[in-house]
Order: C-alpha cells, then sequence, then structure tokens
C-alpha cells in the first residue's frame, strides 16, 4: 500500500499544511525545531494509534485550537484520525476519534490499515530505558499484523484496570476476596495468550539475528500469569492494591553474544547497532506476516550510523516507499530522491 499525501490541521506546528510523497523515496528537509518529526509523528500516528512522544492528545493540537486532524490518502483508502482535548463547544467529545473512509472505527480495527515501521535515534531507549518502553514496542509490534493479540491485549487492559480497583476495594474492606475469581480468569485467559505471541515475536528477532550474524540476542523475562501464582501473590497484591504478575509486568532484555546485559556492559556503539538490527528484524517479521512492505519512518538516523550501517540501511530503503528526514541534505547527498521537501521554522 503506497502513501499519496498527507494533510494536518492544527497539528503540532502545523496550522494548515498538506505534503504529497513519492512512491519510493522522499527526503524531508529542515532545520532542527521545524517540524519535520511532527510530520513523521503523525504518520506513526495512523499506523498504530500511538504516538511515540505525546502522552496526552492536548499536546499534539496546537496552542489555542479545540482539535486536530490528521488525514492522509493511500492507493485505496482514506484514513483520518481526530484529536480534541476532551470537549468542543463546552460539549463533552472523544479525544480521539478515527476514520476510514468517512466512516467511523475502533482503534482496533483502525490500526490495521496502514503498516509502517520507525528508524530513530531515541530507539536506544529500547535498550537503556523502562520496561513500559519495551512492553510498548512489542505491543506496537504485534497490533499492527495480529488481530487477535490486539483483542486480547485491550481485554486484558480492561480487566487489569478493574482488578486493581477491586483490590484497593477489597484492601479497605468494602470488598470480598471471592469477587477476584472473575477477574483472574479474565486476565489468564488474555494474559497467556499475550504471553505466547510475545515469546513468538522474541523467538523470530533471535532467529534473524542469528542469520544475519548479529552478536546480539532478546531474552523474554516473562511475568508468568496462572491460579497459583495468583493464589501465592493474592495478600500482597491486596496490601499493594494492584496487580504484581502478569504481563503488564514483562521484561526484555538485550544481551551481547558472552550473555552481559548491553544495557549494562555494552559501549553506546554496540547498543545503537543492536537496536538497529532488532528494528531490521521487525521490518522483516511484518513484511512476511503481512505479504507486503511497509512503509519506512527514518527520523535523522544517518548522522547516528557508521558506514557499514548506513549502507545496509539504504538497501532496505531501496525496496519500500520511505519518508526520511535530515537537518543537512550532506548526510544523504549521495543518493538520488524521487522528491525533496523542504521544511522551514
Amino acid at each position: 500500500m503506497k502513501l499519496k499525501q498527507l494533510s494536518l490541521v492544527n497539528f503540532r506546528s502545523f496550522s494548515n499544511k498538506s505534503f504529497k510523497f513519492s512512491p519510493a523515496i522522499t527526503l524531508i528537509v529542515g532545520d532542527n525545531g521545524a517540524g519535520k518529526t511532527n510530520l513523521l509523528e503523525a504518520l506513526f500516528l495512523l499506523s498504530t494509534g500511538r504516538s511515540f512522544r505525546a502522552t496526552k492528545e492536548a499536546q499534539m493540537i496546537n496552542n489555542g485550537a479545540e482539535l486536530a486532524r490528521i488525514q492522509t490518502q493511500t492507493e485505496t483508502d482514506s484514513l483520518e484520525i481526530v484529536l480534541t482535548t476532551g470537549e468542543i463547544a463546552g460539549q463533552k467529545v472523544a479525544k480521539k476519534r478515527y476514520l476510514l473512509n468517512g466512516v467511523a472505527k475502533r482503534r482496533m480495527d483502525f490500526i490495521s490499515c496502514l503498516r509502517c515501521v520507525l528508524f530513530r535515534p531515541e530507539d536506544i531507549n529500547l535498550i537503556l530505558g523502562s520496561p513500559s518502553l519495551r512492553r510498548d514496542y512489542l505491543d506496537t509490534v504485534l497490533e499492527s499484523v495480529d488481530w487477535q493479540y490486539r483483542r486480547s491485549n485491550l481485554a486484558y487492559q480492561k480487566g487489569l484496570r478493574q482488578r486493581n480497583k477491586l483490590l484497593q476495594r477489597i484492601r479497605e474492606g468494602e470488598a470480598q476476596r471471592s469477587q477476584l475469581l472473575f477477574w483472574n480468569r479474565l486476565l489468564i485467559k488474555n494474559g497467556e495468550l499475550i504471553s505466547q505471541k510475545r515469546q513468538e515475536l522474541i523467538d523470530f528477532i533471535n532467529h534473524q539475528l542469528e542469520t544475519d550474524q548479529r552478536n546480539t540476542r532478546l531474552e523474554y523475562d516473562k511475568s508468568a500469569i496462572s491460579p497459583e501464582r495468583l493464589e501465592k501473590y493474592k495478600e500482597a497484591e491486596v496490601g499493594a492494591g494492584a496487580t504484581l504478575i502478569g504481563p503488564h509486568r514483562d521484561d526484555v532484555k538485550f544481551l551481547k553474544s558472552n550473555q552481559r546485559d548491553l544495557a549494562l556492559y555494552g559501549s553506546r556503539g554496540e547498543q545503537r547497532m543492536a537496536v538497529l538490527a532488532t528494528k531490521l528484524s521487525e521490518l522483516v517479521f511484518i513484511t512476511q506476516r503481512i505479504q507486503e512492505k511497509p512503509l519506512l519512518l527514518l527520523d535523522d538516523i544517518f548522522s547516528e550510523l557508521d558506514e557499514n550501517n548506513r549502507q545496509l540501511v539504504w538497501q532496505l530503503i531501496n525496496q519500500h516507499q520511505t519518508i526520511i528526514t535530515a537537518t543537512d541534505e550532506d548526510l544523504v547527498s549521495q543518493q538520488t530522491f524521487d522528491k525533496i521537501i523542504k521544511i522551514g521554522k
């Protein structure tokens, strides 16, 4: 599926702007702060329903505006997301609406319409950041290709919130422990599928890393959920008012070939190469699962790569529709682009 154009209204720094893309390679050039990353954020949001920067919809809406619109046209469909602060003209409204060809959709039905793989310097936080970043990464990849995973993850997160509220009520003497049984069953059913799918993804990435002779591998630190473990942790969970085990407590470790943790013992260069290799494996995974090539989004990454890895990335770029951002055309001057868009402050 090829991306044709993108229209932004009151999104971040863009009050009203449209962009047309090449079916091959488009280069976006501009100074830092000009809005290049905002453009990629909008495309990533259309693909995943998530922002890789904002935690609230209001952060993505231009100052003073009540709503923002992000709309793109592919070869076959019109995709649109409307963001609000939760209120328009004094009326409560949804903070995020998804429209496919003008028809409202649920997020879980919308995010399979446009697949992309994003490369950015901040990806190094997959190694250095908190476990929640690594869980979010697994969720984003799997949700883009697996409807069953999307459904189970949504049910699990809703059930987790309800169970935590119940645990707090039990702690305050306002509910009975027997009421946990329903939520336990729901979390176990969906949690087991989430763990299984995450393990399959990590196994695929590790196989790809081995095939590509990369000196790194991923280790799944799974927080298993079962009737026995929930019973074991029940009193501790009541005391904490929170569910202490399950996929929401999973983690992933990036290991060197000698099994040492890259977060603790890897150089900055080793960490960057491990993340790049993982993202390249993600690209193969998505391509194989959907039987078509996803859109590539590259956010100013070439200054972070050595020459060998630059050439590796260029080989991939020539096989995909790609949108690249850069502050300096000289960084990518050895390549020919079908289209160059310059963005100014």
